[in-house]
């Protein structure tokens, strides 16, 4: 499994570990022109094996690692197999869609109501009942880099589709290029990792603050509660989260609200990262600084602290400090022109993907015993991806032993288990901030 090498050595662990690994399902399940098969197994593989070295080196026997490809591509397509008392989620709005330019195509996403608000403002939109005739009247007339620079310019979300080769002499395309997969910093701090050894799960005992939205960083930190972590997911009351996100997201974790510019709720969050083992920051780059979460600053605040971050577009470049999705990064990377003209992925590749690169780097952090600063990107796992293909086809099949229903929600299993170890998280996604700003 090339990928999954590649992804191991970029998470700095030991070669030998990966003969943990029972590998299991067909070698395609999901049809694509790159290889959407390989690079999931080997972002969950990574994840998995990283769960198996830290129960390790809590003082357990090291255990198997069981990856099915047939689970990951569930797992991996989870919104799509979304059940809610039989009815399928809808994921995606009707702004978040391509539109013809004058000169190519423009990918906008509008799923969230600010987002909308400064898309239609941007473009002039505001005051008509039907916004999708104008926008496509507007940008057809357009070229698509000056529909990008004017909605970005505004806070909103668009992107000219580019070739990946328009994209490699673009500058946030060399900024990327420039950049590992996964950037693990060790702070030269002690660790504060939690619980007995040896532990009932790799992530026992282990404190854990979320504080991301949407669906990379948030797979990410349900994947630390898969292994046993206490996960509190931390949002502000003024920005509600898409249902369907915190649905497939949440299980394993405790959700609750604060607002970080209020003096009394930001005093509580100091209170949490002072007992917390882990941060997950999933803000673009700078949008926290204010509250004094910058990642430089917690590492220095909270020693020990371990600080994953991930953005879009990472943190070096003119586009760093922009908004960004999945489906825009493939856009403007040259994954849409891969696909098609354009096209996408079969599965939002690029956010489950990175989700379980954090996982495995928060895991191997604490393997390890000591502080860190960890970063990914959307943009930077894209390149990753641009450089394998695969051959279009794909195996079917019955996607039910991977999938479970709870309360009327079935919902995908993990992509990747632990022998012995459970089959699904402990309890659902609770009603979205309805715990207390405490640890457990």
């Amino acid at each position: 499994m090339i990928l999954l090498d590649a992804a191991w050595k970029a998470l700095g662990g030991e070669p030998g570990l990966l003969g943990t690994i029972e590998r299991s399902g067909p070698a395609a399940t999901l049809p694509a022109r790159l290889d959407v098969t390989g690079m999931p197994m080997a972002c969950a593989g990574a994840a998995g094996v990283a769960a198996a070295e830290l129960e390790r080196a809590r003082g357990s026997a090291l255990p198997r690692v069981l990856l099915d490809s047939r689970a990951v591509a569930v797992a991996f397509a989870e919104e799509q197999h979304l059940r809610i008392d039989g009815m399928p989620q809808n994921s995606s709005g009707p702004l978040s869609r391509f539109w013809k330019a004058a000169d190519g195509w423009v990918r906008t996403h509008g799923n969230y109501r600010h987002h909308r608000r400064r898309l239609f403002k941007s473009l002039g939109v505001e005051s008509v009942n039907d916004p999708v005739p104008a926008l496509e009247f507007i940008i057809r007339d357009a070229r698509a880099e000056e529909i990008e620079e004017t909605v970005s310019e505004a806070g909103g979300l668009a992107v000219a589709a580019r070739t990946a080769e328009q994209w490699d002499a673009h500058p946030q395309g060399a900024a990327v290029a420039g950049q590992p997969l996964v950037t693990s910093i060790p702070t030269g701090k002690g660790g504060r990792r939690r619980g007995a050894a040896p532990p009932a799960s790799p992530m026992d005992g282990v404190r854990v603050l979320d504080l991301t939205r949407v669906i990379a960083g948030p797979v990410g930190t349900r994947s630390l509660a898969y292994f046993g972590a206490k996960v509190l997911r931390i949002d502000s009351p003024a920005h509600a989260e898409f249902p369907v996100y915190h649905v497939v997201t949440g299980p394993g974790k405790r959700s609750t609200f604060l607002d970080f510019s209020d003096p009394v709720d930001n005093s509580r969050l100091r209170e949490l990262l002072r007992d917390a083992d882990v941060v997950v920051l999933g803000y673009r780059p700078g949008a926290l600084d204010r509250y004094g979460l910058a990642p430089e600053e917690l590492v220095d605040e909270y020693p020990g602290l371990v600080v994953a971050s991930l953005s879009a577009w990472g943190r070096e470049g003119p586009w760093a400090r922009r908004r960004g999705f999945d489906s825009l990064v493939q856009a403007a990377s040259g994954i849409s022109f891969v696909e098609g003209r354009p096209g996408t992925l079969p599965v939002q590749a690029l956010d489950h993907g990175t989700g379980y690169l954090l996982a495995a780097a928060v895991m191997r952090a604490l393997a390890e015993g000591g502080g860190c600063r960890i970063e990914l990107s959307l943009a930077r796992t894209a390149a990753w991806l641009l450089a394998h293909s695969g051959d279009g086809t794909a195996t079917d099949f019955d996607p039910g032993p991977y999938l479970d229903e709870v309360a009327g929600v079935r919902y995908a299993l993990p992509a990747v288990r632990l022998e012995g170890g459970p089959r699904t998280w402990k309890r659902p996604a609770p009603i979205w901030g309805s715990d207390g700003p405490r640890w457990t």
